[in-house]
């Protein structure tokens, strides 16, 4: 370790809270997919900060955004009109497909947090006051703060925090008869990932995303999807449910809007927005000066580069790669994802020694649980980058 790593560790275990552990590398530069630590050493990065850097490192038209805005104003709150934020709020609401409004936030529980309670705000104003029932997924997440934890489908990061929000059900993924039948009168919405991030990188299948907005649209129960991770060309179109023709009457975004700069969107139906009355919900610094600047760029650079297309293609070619070497050797049972966001199931629970032997090999990985490692490279990741990715993988896989 370097001077530097080992100063701020020591600042770190001193000082912060324990909630992460940490490996033990300092990322002081970045460019691209590529990240360089305090010795400067290079590294191939396969997570862009959790799937939040889909242009890359330093890009330099969001960095000429930021820096120009912040020369100029960083923070006025939302007491006023802030530059960018409205043509920030078009961009999103035309990619969109129209007829929408927009509310922006810090993040991306912030954004579930609003979803929840405009869809609970929409069926009370809509079917009455026993309506705020939501249903979402088994091992979906959501987000850490209470209301999208208790969304959020996963036994183990809700234990130590009950008692949580009433009005929630879980079902299982893909499963329509379950579903069906938890939809009641008491239910507001239902609350899906197109594909389940941090659960595993679990997609829904076509027929389920269809089937689930025809009971929508029979049951008048608003679609809540949540594109925090799959949103922003990861995996292909602009919006993951895009690709299977279908609209989400409230949308949820974050990471990667701002290329890695905190912000959070709430994208409603007109219809559906309405039911916010001023008041109703707010943010300090939700929608900035800096951050739309930025967001800005970020959404300009990512269309313009047709990364959405790259996405489809690179996706791909990592997905057949995986696929071949687990037919090859068995050590991978399933490989999973859409577009750039993937997944590999390992057959054996050595999932976190492989991040970790990446890692020491200057490939940066995330492990979920014991046996999966997920893929979330910059959409600027090229063809001869999985190559490198693979030989690590399967250099570190047979030394385990």
């Amino acid at each position: 370790m370097g001077e530097l790593l080992d100063k701020t560790a020591a600042l770190d275990a001193a000082y912060h809270m324990g909630t992460y552990t940490r490996k033990p590398v300092m990322f002081v530069r970045g460019e691209g997919i590529r990240l360089y630590d305090d010795v400067g050493r290079e590294y191939l990065d396969f997570v862009s900060g959790i799937g939040a850097v889909n242009l890359g490192h330093a890009h330099p038209a969001v960095t000429a955004a930021i820096t120009e805005q912040a020369a100029k104003l960083v923070h006025v709150s939302n007491l006023f009109h802030v530059e960018h934020r409205a043509r920030l709020a078009e961009m999103l609401v035309m990619l969109a497909g129209g007829g929408r409004k927009v509310f922006f936030a810090n993040s991306g529980t912030e954004s579930v947090e609003g979803a929840i309670k405009l869809a609970r705000r929409w069926g009370k104003l809509n079917k009455g006051p026993e309506c705020y029932r939501i249903i979402t997924a088994e091992r979906s997440f959501h987000g850490r703060t209470l209301g999208a934890l208790t969304a959020t489908a996963q036994p183990s990061k809700q234990e130590a925090f009950a008692p949580l929000l009433p009005g929630f059900t879980h079902v299982p993924l893909n499963d329509l008869a379950a579903l069906e039948a938890t939809v009641d009168e008491t239910v507001c919405a239902i609350m899906l990932e197109v594909v389940q991030g941090e659960g595993g990188v679990h997609p829904c299948t076509p027929e389920y995303l269809t089937a689930v907005r025809t009971l929508c649209d029979e049951r008048g129960v608003l679609l809540v999807v949540d594109e925090v991770q799959t949103g922003m060309f990861r995996t292909g179109p602009a919006f993951a449910h895009q690709a299977f023709g279908i609209e989400a009457d409230i949308m949820t975004l974050a990471k990667a809007l701002a290329n890695g700069l905190p912000i959070g969107a709430i994208v409603a139906t007109d219809e559906v927005a309405a039911a916010f009355a001023p008041g109703d919900h707010g943010s300090t610094f939700g929608g900035g000066p800096v951050i739309c600047a930025a967001a800005l760029a970020t959404v300009h650079e990512l269309g313009a580069g047709r990364l959405g297309e790259q996405a489809i293609v690179v996706g791909a070619y990592l997905k057949d790669a995986l696929t071949a070497y687990a037919e090859k050797t068995g050590e991978v049972a399933d490989v999973r994802g859409r577009g750039l966001m993937v997944a590999a199931e390992l057959s054996r629970p050595i999932a976190a020694r492989v991040a970790e032997g990446a890692l020491a090999r200057g490939v940066v990985l995330n492990n979920i649980g014991d046996s999966v490692i997920r893929f979330l490279p910059p959409l600027v990741c090229k063809e001869a980058e999985i190559d490198t990715l693979l030989a690590t993988v399967q250099a570190v896989v047979e030394e385990n």
